[in-house]
């Protein structure tokens, strides 16, 4: 697919000034299609006549951790922020074998980029033998997010380079400009991002590991429900290790839900 070629956006209106694209994001954790909110599409096409623009927002958390990346999302999706349009969505996808990607923004956007990033990570394993590495994975995925309005975080693993045991974990901020910046403890984003990135601060241990990790990006995803009414309706988590990634859902509270999406690839 050339990266000139977008598809045409189902849902209306411009990005808002937190980085949080029109229309909501919903993905599921195992590789399907991402359910489009707004309960059938209501919102005119972006540049239509007399369209209705819509601002919306969530919250999404990433952590690093020294054998691999934890990322967290509310599970609400809205429309502007003013009416609920699903409660139940899961906003994290597999990319890679070992990495995953958190979403905000348009949801035909969303679901045009996820796809062609599996696709070139897959072609790339199938060309060559071998997994793309994070640096790479990145790059690309940054290239193809140019124009488009949606907002990941991009969290996954490498092999060590010594040994060959361990994992080197790698957390990326990817916007649409085409911009890409790796972060070394912790990230944000979304309309709810302020008051996370306050929860990580005070709660991120730079020591600790991926299941001491789980708990903080919950706590933050919860304190941004508390004030941004864009968020709320629950967590979405996923651990991504050298074994894969895995997501499970949380209810408001933070407690364990059962019927868990997703699993290790």
């Amino acid at each position: 697919m050339n990266p000139n070629d977008r598809p045409s956006l189902d849902l209306g209106g411009s990005l808002d000034p937190l980085g949080v694209a029109p229309g909501t994001n919903a993905a599921g954790s195992s590789g399907g299609d991402i359910p489009a909110a707004g309960a059938g599409g209501d919102t005119p096409a972006a540049g239509g006549e007399n369209a209705v623009e819509y601002s919306t927002g969530t919250t999404t958390v990433g952590l690093v951790a020294h054998d691999g990346v934890v990322l967290a999302t509310d599970r609400r999706a809205s429309l502007g922020g003013r009416f609920v349009s699903n409660k139940n969505v899961v906003k994290v996808e597999q990319v890679h074998p070992t990495a995953a990607v958190t979403i905000a923004g348009s949801v035909g956007a969303a679901q045009a980029y996820l796809k062609q990033l599996r696709a070139e990570a897959d072609l790339y394993e199938n060309r060559r033998g071998r997994r793309m590495s994070m640096e790479a994975l990145s790059t690309v995925g940054s290239a193809i997010l140019r124009g488009l309005p949606v907002s990941p975080l991009l969290g996954g693993v490498d092999p060590a380079h010594d040994d060959g045991d361990g994992v080197e974990p790698h957390l990326y901020q990817l916007d649409g400009a085409g911009g890409r910046i790796e972060e070394s403890a912790f990230a944000a984003t979304g309309s709810g991002m302020t008051v996370a990135t306050g929860a990580l601060e005070r709660e991120y241990d730079p020591e600790g590991d991926v299941e001491s990790a789980v708990p903080t990006a919950v706590d933050a995803v919860l304190a941004a429900s508390e004030r941004d009414t864009a968020s709320g309706n629950g967590v979405v988590v996923a651990r991504v290790t050298a074994d894969g990634v895995e997501t499970e859902l949380r209810d408001a509270t933070g407690a364990l839900m059962n019927g868990a999406a997703g699993g290790v690839r």
